[in-house]
Order: C-alpha cells, then structure tokens, then sequence
C-alpha cells in the first residue's frame, strides 16, 4: 500500500489546493529524473509524489480518502472489523468481523488471492460456503500514472516531439495529436504501475506555454507587428518571425495601425491534418520625442472625420 499521500506531499490534512500543488511543483522539480539520472531511487520518489498529487487534486478521490473510503492507491477500503487471526495469510478483515461489501465484488478479490480461482481456500468452486460462484477473475491491472507536459506553443502548432522521461526512468519521444490543446490528456498503454494482470497506463496532460508574443486564437496564431510611420506610410518588407522560421512580409503604402495581414497555413495543425493561419496586426509606433517629425508636420492638419465613424 501506498503511503499517505498528505505525508509524500509534506502537508497537512487541511491543506489548501494552492498548497498541494505549490508541495507537488517543488518537489517534482526536485526529483524529476532528467535531474536525477544517476539516482534512480529519486524516480521512484517521483513516481510517489506523482501518484499522491493525483489523488489529493481530484476532489472527489481526495474527499473519499479522508473519509477512509479508498485507501492511497485509489483502491476501496470495503474490509473493516478484521479482528486477530481473522486473515488468510495476514489480509485482514476476512474473518471475524464480517465484510463490509457494498460495490464490491468478492470474487475477485479471493481470485488474486488464490491464483484465478473462484473458490475459496478449500479449492472448490463453492468455497467459503458456496457463495462465489466459481467465476475466474483476471488478475488486477497496475495503477495509471498521470504526467503534467509543457509544450512551447511553437511545438504545439508543429506537433513537435517530445522527449519525455517517466517515472521507471524510461526516455520515450512523444508524438503530439493533431489538433493538440492545453489540457489534451494522452494515453501511453502499458508505461504505468505494474501489477499481476500487466502495468496500467501513463496519462500524460498536455499544457502549452504561453509564448512571448504569438498568441492562440483557434487553429490561429495572432502576433502584433510595431511599424514605423515610415513603414506605413511608404510601405515596406518586413522580416516576420512565425513557428516555422521567419518570413518576409509585404505593408502596403497606406497602411494603418490596427490593420491584419494574413500568413497562410503558419498557424496549429487541425485534426485533418490541414493548418490554421497566421493574423498579423499592424501598430505603428511613433517615436517619444523627434523634432524633425514634429518640423515636417508643422502647420499639417488631418481633416478627416474620422469621429464621424462612431456617430459623434
């Protein structure tokens, strides 16, 4: 059995869920096996860790454990009143005091004990009074295993791959899903817990990093242009960074502030495979203090009514 979960974490039953996460984001940057990879006793204090925070920030998990309902791996505590002696081979709660069995199915438990049969000690298929019906169980899978990825949003719009390190000290390259988003949860059959019917699985939730200055809109990706007066005015090509490299982009003479040019196809990969676009919004930046600007511009007015527009 897993240990308490509050104790891994190193807070206190009452803690907050700004504190369990503040414990688990220390202690993961601490005993990531990327920083560990010549202690392999801090991947499984990792793996721990990871597992504690799984079930202390599912509220629902975290309220049945405090009511003593599951225990630390998730699994249901339905055995109580298992008195001295009241065990097969040291389980308690098999005898003496009776089975607290509500939505529980007993035939699996004796099947994991006895080797897959569904009888109790004496063999039978009727054992323990003839109350399980002989059914074979398979043996329980191990518990999953959840991972928090962040992804740059570059990588996310190009699906890059990912080198990701689990908790057994493995190094896989993950491909990203098509149409990838923050909170896309994948599945990684086999890469968790191991257990008698073969290893759960590895959830990996995806969480794309906000970047200096692309932004997310759909399957686009917006970014604000600063262009000079001059740029606007006469026009230019301006060199223009985008997650496939940068390019170089046309401003036509004339242009205003708040005006959107459009990149084809260098936005997000949709789930078709097609890709979404860039949207590029001009800002032309004048300069704090130029006294020449200010000299060409004496005695120029605009005349346009561009209050008009909005009916003032």
């Amino acid at each position: 059995m897993a240990a308490d979960p509050y104790s891994t974490l190193g807070v206190s039953r009452g803690a907050s869920e700004k504190d369990i996460k503040s414990a688990y984001r220390k202690l993961a940057k601490q005993l990531h096996p990327d920083r560990n990879s010549d202690n392999p006793k801090a991947a499984e204090r990792f793996s721990d860790v990871t597992r504690a925070y799984d079930l202390l920030s599912d509220k629902d998990k975290r309220a049945q454990f405090d009511r003593g309902e599951i225990d630390a791996d998730g699994n249901p505590m339905g055995f109580g009143g298992g008195g001295p002696g009241g065990g097969f081979g040291g389980h308690q709660g098999f005898g003496g005091g009776g089975f607290a069995s509500e939505g529980i199915d007993l035939g699996d438990i004796f099947g994991g004990i006895f080797g897959g049969r569904g009888g109790g000690p004496g063999g039978g298929s009727a054992g323990m009074g003839g109350g399980f019906g002989g059914r074979t169980r398979a043996a329980p899978r191990g518990s999953n295993v959840q991972y928090r990825l962040s992804v740059s949003l570059p990588d996310a719009a190009l699906l890059s791959a990912q080198r990701v390190t689990l908790g057994d000290g493995k190094t896989i390259d993950l491909k990203l899903p098509a149409g990838v988003e923050d909170g896309t949860q994948m599945r990684l059959a086999g890469k968790g817990e191991p257990g008698p019917g073969g290893a759960g699985d590895a959830l990996v939730t995806i969480s794309i990093e906000p970047h200096a200055f692309f932004k997310r809109d759909g399957d686009h990706i917006r970014l604000d242009l600063p262009v000079t007066l001059d740029e606007a005015v006469n026009g230019a090509k301006i060199k223009v960074p985008t997650v496939d490299g940068a390019v170089m982009l046309t401003v036509a003479p004339g242009s205003s502030s708040g005006k959107t040019l459009r990149l084809k196809g260098k936005g997000f990969t949709r789930k078709d495979g097609t890709r979404g676009d860039q949207l590029v919004t001009l800002e032309i930046a004048l300069p704090e203090s130029d006294d020449e600007l200010a000299r060409r511009l004496e005695g120029w007015h605009d005349s346009r009514p561009l209050r008009a527009r909005f009916g003032v």
